[in-house]
Formats: C-alpha cells, structure tokens, sequence
C-alpha cells in the first residue's frame, strides 16, 4: 500500500463536499501538472490511502483521509469546453489529464494545519514534501512513517 497527499482548495471541493457525495466517493479531477498527473495516472493503486489537504485558505492543513477507490483513467473534464479544467490541446483518443476516484475513509476532528506540520520539520517531518520550499504539487507521495506521525497528530495525541 502507498500513502499520499492530495490538495483541493475547500472552496473549489472540501471534504464536507466529499462527505455529501453519494457514497462520500468522488472522482478526484482537473489535476493539470505532469508531474501529479504521472502519481495519478501510473502510481495511485486502489486501497492506497491519502491525506485530504485544505490549500489556499485561512489554515491550510490536513483534514481527513480518503482510499483510492479506482485507479487512474482519463479526465473527462479535460475534454468539456464548458468545464473550468477544460484543455484545448487534450484528446479523447490520446488523453493528456488522468484523475482517480477517492472515497471519505475519515474527517479528523481538527485541522492538522500546516503551522503545525512546520513545526515538526526539523524532526519527524524532516523530508516531508509538502514542506519542501517551492514544492506546489497537488498529489504528492508520503512515507508510512509520516502517515502514522500524522495521523497521530490528528487525534492529539
């Protein structure tokens, strides 16, 4: 099993929104980086698991996890010209974008922020990704390790 990151802003999808989704399961879509596009598309495996992160808001952080529940195929928002991630230069025949489809497994009962993680940086977070400078990724690997570390975080502990 792999463990993961994946950033939405909670004003584009939260978790909440996860959570309201029919079978709290949703396809994971307009990822428009090769890098990220590569995770989903060649390495996200069904029951990997993956942390849900809240970007680009007033506490940005770790806010639940979810499972992998189908791996990668193209997204189809690629190829809607009335889609916001619609792109001009992907083809159906030849798909350039791939999303994943996730499942809520769990919202944490507070935010793990990314203050919080910072804090850890030097020590048991020391090669974290996402508290690498100038790392943006939306999709980013994680260690068993960390996963258990933070996942311990989550519950105060």
């Amino acid at each position: 099993m792999n463990y993961w990151l994946m950033k939405s802003e909670p004003e584009a999808f939260s978790i909440d929104e996860l959570a309201r989704a029919p079978g709290k399961t949703t396809c994971w879509d307009g990822v428009r980086n090769y890098q990220a596009r590569n995770m989903l598309r060649d390495e996200m495996k069904k029951g990997d698991l993956a942390f849900f992160y809240h970007s680009n808001c007033e506490v940005p952080g770790i806010v639940g996890t979810v499972e992998i529940v189908r791996e990668g195929y193209p997204d189809h928002t690629a190829f809607d010209p009335d889609d916001h991630h619609f792109d001009p230069k992907s083809d159906p025949d030849n798909p350039r974008w791939f999303m994943v489809d996730v499942k809520l497994k769990k919202k944490f009962p507070r935010v793990v922020s990314l203050r919080e993680l910072k804090s850890y940086a030097d020590r048991e977070l020391r090669d974290f990704r996402l508290l690498a400078k100038g790392n943006r990724l939306s999709v980013m690997p994680v260690t068993k390790s960390q996963w258990r570390f933070i996942e311990s975080l989550s519950q105060g502990k």
